[in-house]
């Protein structure tokens, strides 16, 4: 697919982060862009930058889906390429002893369908339904109509201790990569999602410095955490290479995660 200003892209979890960086890019060459988000503030602020339009969005709320995805059309119309950025952390153990007191505790049942909601219900919502809206297309001179990237995690392949509910939520996104990419082969949308290792978000940020020295030891070269750019470079080559189809790439530096 050749981005340009005759292609329309909506990116989810894109005021901040992974999520910005690839609504940066796509706009860049000369996309029409629509940032959903639930953070208006940072999410109109960006999309002002960038001449995109801001959607406020709950990706687990039908609802809030479907009124985002209007308000995108109407400005930009019917959106070829879906990036789907939004999601959330949340570690705990699955049961355990507290440290200082030794009372037994379980994973908060709560917390935990809110990371399944979030990032696994929330991709799949997002993507059929701006599929469904691809499906009155017109094929471009390939036979392609669209192509949707998702974001998956490392964790999906090696989750740390405290990650039962996000590596779940990110194997999830994983998994249903290919059996998607399949459903919608006969009507020309590609499926692909990436598996970003350690990256320079906020969320990074706002940690602890020794948590990032210790990150950035354990990548095997670059010896440091990935830059969102790289990461949108990554989806603009995934939007461009028709070819690529079904596939789950990993972004991580070569670094495998150890058990904590």
């Amino acid at each position: 697919m050749k981005l340009d200003a005759n292609v329309s892209a909506v990116v989810t979890g894109a005021s901040k982060g992974l999520g910005a960086a690839t609504a940066i890019r796509l706009a860049s060459l000369g996309v029409k862009v629509a940032l959903l988000d639930l953070d208006a503030e940072a999410g109109e602020s960006l999309a002002r930058q960038i001449g995109g339009v801001f959607c406020a969005a709950d990706v687990t709320s039908d609802e809030s889906v479907e009124r985002a995805l209007a308000r995108a059309r109407q400005a930009n119309g019917q959106e070829r390429i879906l990036v789907n950025c939004a999601g959330v952390v949340h570690a705990h153990k699955s049961a355990g002893r507290d440290k200082l007191t030794g009372a037994v505790r379980h994973y908060p049942m709560a917390e935990y369908e809110r990371v399944i909601q979030v990032n696994l219900l929330g991709t799949f919502r997002c993507i059929a339904k701006s599929a469904a809206g691809m499906l009155a297309l017109d094929r471009l001179p390939g036979g392609e109509r669209g192509a949707i990237v998702n974001t998956a995690s490392i964790s999906a392949d090696e989750g740390q201790m405290g990650q039962a509910a996000y590596a779940a939520s990110k194997a999830g996104v994983a998994g249903m990569t290919l059996p998607i990419a399949r459903d919608f082969a006969g009507e020309g949308i590609r499926v692909n999602a990436i598996k970003p290792g350690f990256f320079d978000t906020p969320m990074l940020r706002t940690g602890p410095e020794h948590v990032r020295r210790a990150l950035e030891a354990s990548v095997p070269f670059p010896k440091r955490v990935g830059e969102p750019g790289e990461f949108a470079h990554l989806v603009e080559f995934l939007l461009t290479n028709d070819y690529m189809n079904g596939e789950c790439v990993r972004l991580d530096g070569a670094v495998r995660m150890s058990p904590r």
